[in-house]
């Protein structure tokens, strides 16, 4: 079981916080000040630190420094336990590298889900992801599954969008990072000749309009609504805030949007030197595992237009190629909407 150590001069507190932690199932260390503490952490290594701020000989500020000059235990989740609620100390801690507060009094549940939720995102960080945009995606469901999307939908807006409404558009600085609770969108760029190229999908659990933030520029691309969704908006100072205050998130964060990167360069590859087949079938494999949550009878709901803009290929085109792969038994199609009935054969066309 994961071990938490507890720093605090109250013996009551401390006796109470560790019975508190071994009847929910983890192993408890204590420490009844501030150099002990340092000294037991060193030692034992414990997956995560609650550590009261006003103590004697070290204060926990004090171990908190020393414990992040060690490599071995720079990365171990730190609570503060404090009775002192003014912002200037919240504040302090945090810019320190500090993970929460718990203020005491407490509730047995608010510790309990306070220490959850830091030992998921420690996991969350330690996982190896896939590279491009499904490595994405699977970092923010586990991050969601860790509890904190919970806590962002909490404390920031979940607006209703309707179809074909404009979530951003080309050329607009970045006000908001995107989160999409519910529905579908497009982004996509529009040439010069007026026509459109889509440039990426999302679904439910995606985050949008993340680069653009990172980088300090306008927006490169569009995003319009596919099906009526919920999104939740969070404005840029706070993902700014949230990014750069915890290293170790930016850097998992940013090096799957760097794999997102080199996939979307991959598929501009795809569009230039594939055969137009291919490049249909590569895009209604992509389109049905993104969209796909319903298993492999799940219907494609997004329209031929859109499919084309995808492909980089004119409607008729496209609908040509489908029926050819209709005839040849590699997809379906039921009241005008596409079955990717077997990807694994459409992935692998050799022309």
């Amino acid at each position: 079981m994961p071990s938490v150590l507890v720093i605090d001069d109250n013996a009551d507190i401390r006796d109470n916080t560790a019975e508190i932690l071994e009847l929910a199932g983890y192993t408890s260390l204590t420490a009844e000040n501030g150099k002990k503490g340092v000294e037991t952490a060193l030692r034992e290594k414990p997956d995560i630190i609650i550590c009261d701020i006003m103590m004697p000989e070290l204060d926990g500020y004090g171990v908190l420094h020393l414990l992040q000059k060690n490599a071995d235990t720079r990365n171990i989740p730190f609570i503060f336990l404090t009775a002192k609620t003014e912002r200037s100390d919240l504040r302090k801690g945090m810019e320190m590298g500090a993970d929460d507060y718990i203020t005491k009094p407490f509730e047995e549940i608010e510790l309990l889900n306070a220490v959850e939720v830091r030992l998921k995102k420690r996991e969350i960080l330690s996982q190896k992801y896939v590279q491009g945009a499904s490595g994405i995606t699977q970092f923010m469901k586990d991050v969601n599954d860790s509890g904190l999307i919970q806590k962002l939908t909490n404390q920031y807006d979940v607006m209703p969008y309707s179809k074909k409404q404009f979530l951003y558009q080309e050329g607009k600085r970045a006000r908001f990072l995107y989160y999409i609770v519910k529905g579908k969108v497009k982004g996509f760029r529009t040439h010069e000749d007026g026509k459109e190229y889509i440039t990426d999908l999302f679904s439910e659990g995606d985050f949008i309009g993340y680069t653009p933030i990172i980088e300090d520029k306008n927006y490169e691309d569009s995003a319009i609504i596919l099906e009526d969704a919920d999104i939740l908006q969070l404005p840029r100072e706070d993902f700014q805030k949230m990014i750069y205050n915890d290293i170790s998130v930016a850097a998992k964060f940013i090096h799957l949007i760097t794999q997102n990167v080199k996939e979307k360069e991959e598929r501009l590859l795809n569009l230039a030197y594939s055969s137009l087949r291919k490049r249909i079938a590569k895009a209604l494999v992509d389109i049905h595992n993104k969209f796909n949550a319903g298993g492999p009878s799940k219907r494609i709901e997004i329209s031929r237009e859109d499919i084309a803009q995808y492909v980089g290929t004119a409607t008729e085109s496209l609908i040509r190629t489908l029926s050819d792969f209709k005839s040849e038994k590699l997809i379906e199609i039921k009241e005008g909407k596409i079955i990717v009935s077997h990807p694994d054969q459409l992935s692998n066309l050799l022309y």
